[in-house]
C-alpha cells in the first residue's frame, strides 16, 4: 500500500506493535504496557478493565491473571477477547480482537518467578473478583501464605497467562483536524494471510 509509510511501514503487524510500544515506553509516565481488556459475560454484557501486556510474541499478545477472576472466566467461556492500548503522549492507539488460549507452561513459570516476592505471594492470597470482608482479612491471608509457601513460592495452579491471537489489529494515529490515520490488518482465521486496509477516520 503506497501511502503506508513512516510509523505504519512494514508487513508484520507484531513488529509494528513492538515498535510502537518501545516508543511509548520512552514517553509514557506510567505503565506504557497498560491495555483495556474487553470480555463478554454469559448474558452478552461487556466488561472492560485495565491489565498489563507482558509480551508481544511473533503471533500473539500475552498477559497474566488469576484463572478464577471474572475476566478469566469470561475468556474461558467465549474463547475470545479484545483490547485497546492508548498512548496519550504519542497520540496513538492499537486495537486488537482475537481468540484466546492459556499460557500455563514454562513461560508462565518464568514470568511468575520474575515478579517481586510480595506480588508472587499476593497471587496466592487473592481470590480475585470474589467478595472480600476487609483489607485486614486480605493481609491475614498474605501472612498465612507467606508462612506456608516461604520465600520461593511456585506459581499457583490457578494463576497464569492468556495468549490473544488476533484476527484483527488496527493502528490509529492522531491527525490534524480529526483526520486521523487508521490502518487495519484483518484475517478470517489464524491460518489466513493478513489483508491490510486504510480506514476513514
Amino acid at each position: 500500500m503506497s501511502d503506508r509509510t513512516g510509523i505504519f511501514a512494514g508487513e508484520d503487524p507484531f513488529i509494528i506493535a513492538r515498535n510502537w510500544l518501545a516508543e511509548a515506553e520512552k514517553t509514557e509516565i506510567n505503565d506504557a504496557n497498560a491495555m483495556a481488556l474487553s470480555t463478554v459475560d454469559g448474558d452478552g454484557l461487556p466488561n472492560v478493565r485495565m491489565v498489563l501486556l507482558k509480551e508481544i510474541e511473533d503471533a500473539a499478545f500475552v498477559f497474566y491473571t488469576n484463572y478464577g477472576s471474572a475476566k478469566a472466566q469470561e475468556i474461558e467461556a467465549a474463547g475470545k477477547a479484545a483490547f485497546v492500548m492508548h498512548w496519550k503522549s504519542l497520540r496513538r492507539q492499537i486495537r486488537v480482537r482475537g481468540t484466546v488460549t492459556r499460557e500455563e507452561g514454562p513461560q508462565a513459570d518464568a514470568y511468575y518467578q520474575s515478579r517481586s516476592l510480595k506480588s508472587r505471594l499476593g497471587a496466592w492470597a487473592s481470590q480475585q473478583s470474589q467478595p472480600l470482608a476487609s483489607r485486614a482479612a486480605l493481609m491475614a491471608e498474605v501472612a498465612k501464605v507467606t508462612a506456608t509457601h516461604g520465600p520461593m513460592p511456585k506459581r499457583p495452579p490457578f494463576w497464569g497467562g492468556f495468549r490473544i491471537a488476533p484476527v484483527e489489529i488496527e493502528f490509529w494515529a492522531d491527525g490534524a483536524f480529526r483526520l486521523h490515520d487508521r490502518f487495519v490488518w484483518r484475517r478470517r482465521n489464524l491460518a489466513e494471510a493478513w489483508t491490510v486496509c486504510r480506514l476513514n477516520p
